[in-house]
């Protein structure tokens, strides 16, 4: 990174980028993998190298402007990282990062400093003022944020999250990473001369092909190490879990596998990080085929497509097992594989746990834990599992404390709209438990939508029945929302209410697939009354559904 932000490069995003995107989980996921890379036992000068992936620019050789067609989220967010990682330094420290941050102008040509990396136009003037200039930087908590476009309030909460976990750093330890980013962190930099060939170029460097993946690597090791005679046998055993898998899928096995051994994020290649943490313990090529692949991978088939097979209770499990893969996340895979491949033939057992794996993974969901949290939380479960502690107990790392329940509920209650993230998974979660499994899901589309609009027309009823007040409180709220099979329609959510359950909630047919937009209909008025019992019901479904 030494090399990159200097006098050779002078980024720009393009105006056809999307906006900066990086939200406080990614922003946060890069510094703590880089703060795990630098705090290292040994000399800063035999760390090893830390790489960022690459980076794709229309860039002339010999000039330092440079258009960024592929990187752009990576270079924002190191850029807002150095800069205020200077708060915490010394002022030699901070005036060096200075001169990484922005180039020296010259005064014989009229030109003053400019930053090395200038975001989209209508971007640029905030992030310059208010994450480049340290004065700015001091006063993070005065920046008003509501009201800002999505990617200056990421700008905004990805620097105060720099903030708080570099405050938490020693001197040495902000120090160290400083010196790690410049000199131990790398990016692969692809440069070509006209947009075209760089696209082509971005598309190849992001396209899944059918290239070589660690599973192919790891087979190679494994089998080779399998006595002669026993060969043909064991490859025949590993081809068949491949088949049945996928080669996706297979290949992401071994990602869980090495979590479910090394109970951490992984913060090296996976290659290295599997012989280390699995094939370490598991040194028999045969041992590792038989007691390890074969039974995780009939696991991970069961856990992460609902095929739990049992006399008993299969069902239930797998309609848990469906919803679990409602998240956004497939963090909480490994738990599950763990447990399914010790417990199989005990299907209360199976039951139990997924009940509570489904709980504490909602709850998680809700209260907007980032990958790191989850992480630490599911390498304690897996603990547990392993040690075989009783995993109903309150003090289990399984089940919810007091006040993480608490949490979930204060929560749930809440503007539950404005989490783009949340609130489809906690809409489809209420209606199954509204529909005692039988609603049908297999629909093209599922949008969440308001009854009351949030921007009535004038001299709407909607605005007889409701006061401003009111209607800022419940429009983003639970009790308000529906599920539609077909996607919004901002002008036809703007009706009145009786005009909306015609033909809008039930496209034309009187009905709705969905329970809770079905109990909408139902309702001859739509008023903050009808809201404060609905959400007080709705709520205590989720209550009920999560063991809240």
């Amino acid at each position: 990174m030494g090399d990159i932000f200097t006098d050779s490069y002078r980024f720009s995003i393009p105006r056809y980028q999307r906006p900066y995107a990086w939200t406080e989980e990614q922003a946060g996921e890069m510094l703590e993998d880089l703060l795990a890379a630098a705090r290292c036992e040994h000399k800063l000068e035999d760390s090893d190298p830390y790489f960022l992936g690459s980076i794709v620019l229309v860039k002339r050789e010999g000039h330092p402007e440079s258009e960024v067609v592929d990187g752009q989220q990576r270079l924002t967010t190191l850029m807002t990282l150095l800069s205020v990682v200077r708060l915490f330094l010394p002022e030699d420290f901070a005036a060096a990062l200075y001169r990484r941050i922005f180039q020296h102008g010259d005064p014989i040509r009229g030109l003053s400093d400019q930053p090395r990396l200038a975001l989209r136009n209508k971007d640029q003037p905030f992030f310059e003022k208010e994450i480049l200039d340290l004065d700015s930087m001091a006063r993070l908590d005065e920046i008003a944020t509501k009201g800002l476009p999505d990617s200056r309030r990421n700008l905004v909460a990805n620097a105060r999250l720099f903030r708080d976990r570099l405050a938490d750093l020693s001197d040495e330890e902000r120090r160290r990473l400083v010196q790690f980013v410049d000199g131990y962190t790398y990016l692969v930099v692809v440069a070509t001369q006209d947009f075209d060939s760089a696209y082509r170029i971005f598309t190849v460097l992001n396209e899944r092909g059918l290239s070589v993946t660690h599973s192919d690597i790891l087979k190679s090791e494994v089998i080779g190490a399998v006595p002669s005679d026993a060969q043909a046998a064991y490859t025949a055993t590993w081809e068949s879990q491949e088949e049945d898998l996928g080669r996706e899928d297979f290949a992401d096995l071994f990602a869980h596998i090495r979590m479910i051994y090394a109970k951490t994020k992984a913060r090296e290649a996976i290659l290295k990080e599997f012989r280390s943490a699995v094939l370490t313990r598991v040194p028999d090529p045969r041992q590792f085929i038989n007691q390890v692949l074969v039974p995780y991978a009939e696991a991970f088939q069961a856990v992460s497509r609902s095929a739990y097979q049992s006399d008993e209770g299969a069902d239930e499990v797998n309609d848990l097992l469906t919803a679990l893969q409602l998240l956004d996340n497939i963090d909480w895979i490994p738990p599950g594989m763990s447990y399914f491949s010790r417990r199989s033939g005990d299907p209360k057992a199976i039951l139990a746990f997924t009940r509570d794996l489904d709980r504490l993974a909602a709850s998680m969901h809700v209260r907007r834990l980032d990958v790191t949290q989850r992480i630490e939380r599911y390498g304690r479960v897996l603990t547990a599992i392993e040690n075989g502690d009783d995993l109903t107990s309150p003090t289990s790392p399984l089940q919810l404390s007091e006040s993480e329940m608490a949490k979930t509920v204060d929560l749930l209650g809440g503007e539950i709209y404005s989490v783009t993230r949340l609130r489809l998974y906690v809409m489809l979660r209420l209606d199954s438990k509204l529909s005692s499994g039988g609603a049908n899901y297999n629909h093209a589309t599922i949008s969440v939508e308001h009854v009351l609009p949030q921007n009535p027309k004038a001299g709407s009823q909607w605005l007889s029945d409701f006061t401003d007040t009111e209607r800022a409180h419940w429009v983003h709220r639970l009790a308000n929302l529906v599920l539609l099979n077909r996607r919004k329609n901002s002008e036809a959510g703007n009706r009145e209410f009786d005009e909306k359950k015609k033909g809008y909630f039930t496209g034309g047919s009187g009905t709705s697939p969905f329970p809770l937009t079905t109990q909408v209909i139902q309702h001859g008025a739509w008023t903050p009354q009808v809201l404060g019992q609905r959400q007080e019901e709705l709520i205590a479904h989720l209550k009920e559904l999560w063991r809240l």
